[in-house]
């Protein structure tokens, strides 16, 4: 069984310790590097090629957000979890709609860390409906009906099917699920939920969550 890579990247190095410490302990998981900011982490990830990127957003030089944001822009770019003290926070929110696959908080169980991580490299956001809604409500504001408008001109570029796997996805539903409520297979679900990905620019389920909640998808849906 081939290890897991992860990055390391925290200003605090007692923090970075401890996830250490914990990983350490596991055969499928193997940290090739620590970073004590954004911009270390930048160079790092180009030697080190990790599959997932343990990211604090509050650092010195450049922090985490930015780091993200580049890191996520490039090809074949790790998985980004961001490591956050709050459950809702507006740097949170942009390092998701930047591609980052979901966060955990500091305080979390050693043993739910160690899950994300691999839930991640597998593919899977680390981001239950429920923080997903909180994270959604709290950056409503001044900016959305700007955002509604920008998130449906994107939309448009997607099939009817297309549209609802979209929908589903924000609803916070598995592949199985969508392919229970779509009457569809799982592997059609996979299909349409790549030509989503691919139609729309984006990198990760998150992203097309985040879409459909400003697009009105999910009120149109409950209505």
């Amino acid at each position: 069984m081939t290890a897991i890579r992860v990055l390391l990247v925290d200003d605090d190095p007692l923090v970075r310790a401890g996830l250490s410490f914990m990983m350490g302990g596991t055969d499928d998981l193997e940290i090739v590097g620590e970073a004590a900011d954004g911009g270390e982490a930048l160079d790092l990830v180009d030697r080190t090629r990790p599959d997932v990127v343990l990211m604090d957003i509050r650092m010195p030089a450049v922090d985490g957000l930015t780091a993200t944001e580049r890191l996520r822009g490039r090809e074949n770019a790790p998985q980004v979890v961001v490591l956050t003290t709050f459950h809702a926070d507006e740097q949170v929110l942009r390092a998701l709609r930047a591609g980052a696959a979901g966060f955990v908080l500091k305080d979390t169980p050693p043993a739910e860390i160690l899950d994300a991580v691999r839930r991640v490299a597998a593919g899977d956001p680390v981001l239950s409906p429920t923080v997903t809604r909180q994270l959604m409500d709290h950056a409503a504001g001044s900016a959305a009906d700007t955002r509604r408008t920008r998130a449906r001109a994107r939309l448009a570029a997607l099939g009817e099917r297309e549209r609802e796997v979209a929908v589903a996805v924000g609803r916070g539903l598995s592949n199985a699920e969508i392919a229970a409520t779509l009457y569809m297979s799982v592997p059609t679900v996979k299909a349409h939920m790549s030509r989503v990905l691919a139609r729309l620019g984006l990198n990760n389920r998150v992203q097309i969550a985040l879409l459909a909640h400003d697009a009105g998808l999910l009120e149109d849906d409950d209505r």
